[in-house]
């Protein structure tokens, strides 16, 4: 009864309301409408439709609405269903093709049409974008991982072939990148798929060692060789015997210890301090660095035959700013991790005005600087949804100082290029252009039809 009462008075509100005002709401709905007749051709649609499949009403009137999805993928049989029994679609996720020649998913509803003299009109075809929850979710199955490093995005997929391109071999590895990005974890991806896995992968920081210790860390000393050398060590090499040791800062290596490293490149020995007898190493080497070797070498600081011996094979690990795409499901995965280490029954749910913050921020510390922002927000949270205000000052004052600069005057010709920009790089994807923009989806399409953005067109004539 109180259905009925509901339904009844709807109906008689829209019997009220001007035609013009039903268009404006209609207009202004989030979701993408289309209305097809009962052959289920495509009767017109509206705004957030031609956004979403990034092609006109004009250009796809009259078309089977099967051309959007595919053969395979096309739910005809239930928009048939729904036209012979009136009973309305909910919640049937399919793929579509969306606008800039990108195939996503979206999750369906619809409703009958009828006249007014109870004939059939057609459906009326609600569209919602889960491209990328649906995506999201199949990269949480490890298909966009690789060891314990995680990325979708391209450079990442490339460094992960070269890794298991390069993991096979013996080459020493030189891996580049600054501070944070996780040389380590490219490393031990490297260790892990080669034919060493079952041995030994041993790390050493370069630069948190003295001259004189670190060529005992790495080579080992004997009984007296100097003061507090007490008894004999074995040396890292030595104990990484079989495996993979892994020289991290290698720039900041001091020309007498890569004088002695080189010999050990060359010539797979080493000598321990105070002793003059060579004992001979079965070791991998990989190494890594923040510096500018380049510039290290111009100046003297390191020697040139050192620099080629280390760099046989080089492996660049991208900064988090070039990869901002990869931020949702590193947080994801950061939390989940967090989760565990803290015996939470679940990860915290992100809020948007976070991620909002987190896609904003330039990240100087790359992906330990994120790990550590989303510990201070887990601990200000209290297992509860992790919000802009639970991440650290920092980046919240970041935000606010770099603000104004980046924002450019609405409706201007800045706006206008700065929105162009934005859709190119996410590819016309409009949820992640409209987040990275800090706005809603429905001021986005507005903007783009105000502006009268459009896919640029694809090869093959496709836009």
């Amino acid at each position: 009864m109180e259905s009925q009462d509901r339904s009844a008075g709807l109906a008689r509100l829209l019997a009220s309301v001007r035609l013009d005002s039903l268009l404006d709401v209609v207009s202004a709905l989030n979701e993408g409408l289309i209305v097809l007749d009962p052959q289920l051709r495509i009767v017109t649609m509206n705004p957030a439709a031609e956004a979403l499949l990034g092609r006109p009403a004009g250009e796809l009137t009259g078309s089977p609405v099967c051309r959007l999805f595919g053969e395979a993928a096309c739910p005809r049989d239930v928009l048939e269903e729904t036209l012979r029994s009136g009973e309305p679609i909910i919640d049937y996720q399919t793929t579509i093709d969306l606008g800039g020649g990108r195939r996503g998913h979206v999750v369906l509803r619809s409703a009958p049409l009828r006249g007014r003299g109870g004939g059939d009109l057609g459906l009326a075809l609600l569209l919602g974008d889960v491209t990328e929850v649906t995506d999201l979710r199949k990269l949480m199955t490890g298909r966009d991982h690789f060891g314990r490093l995680v990325g979708r995005d391209q450079r990442m997929r490339e460094l992960y072939a070269l890794i298991s391109d390069v993991a096979g071999s013996e080459a020493t590895v030189l891996i580049r990148g600054e501070s944070g990005t996780g040389k380590e974890l490219v490393a031990r991806a490297l260790h892990d798929n080669s034919a060493r896995a079952a041995g030994p992968f041993v790390a050493v920081n370069c630069s948190a060692l003295s001259e004189q210790l670190l060529e005992s860390e790495l080579f080992g000393h004997v009984r007296g060789a100097f003061t507090g050398a007490v008894a004999d060590r074995r040396g890292r090499f030595a104990e990484a015997g079989g495996g993979t040791i892994f020289l991290d800062e290698i720039g900041d290596v001091s020309p007498v210890v890569q004088v002695k490293l080189l010999r050990v490149l060359q010539e797979r020995v080493v000598e321990r301090v105070g002793d003059g007898k060579s004992v001979p190493v079965d070791v991998r080497v990989v190494s890594a660095t923040h510096r500018d070797l380049e510039t290290l070498m111009a100046t003297g600081r390191l020697r040139e035959d050192f620099y080629y011996r280390i760099k046989v094979v080089t492996l660049r690990v991208p900064p988090l700013r070039e990869r901002r795409e990869d931020i949702p499901l590193l947080a994801a995965h950061i939390l989940e991790r967090f989760a565990r280490r803290d015996g939470l029954p679940a990860a915290p749910a992100l809020g948007e005005s976070a991620l909002a913050l987190l896609m904003a921020h330039s990240w100087p510390g790359n992906v330990r600087e994120l790990e550590n922002a989303l510990d201070h927000a887990l601990v200000l949270s209290r297992g509860g949804p992790l919000t802009a205000a639970h991440l650290p000052p920092e980046l919240r004052d970041a935000a606010r100082t770099a603000g104004p600069s980046r924002k450019p005057q609405a409706h201007s010709e800045d706006e206008r290029e700065l929105l162009a920009r934005v859709l190119r790089e996410t590819n016309w994807h409009r949820t992640r252009a409209a987040r990275q923009l800090g706005m809603d989806r429905s001021t986005l399409w507005r903007k783009i039809r105000e502006y009268g953005l459009k896919p640029e067109a694809q090869p093959g004539g496709r836009t």
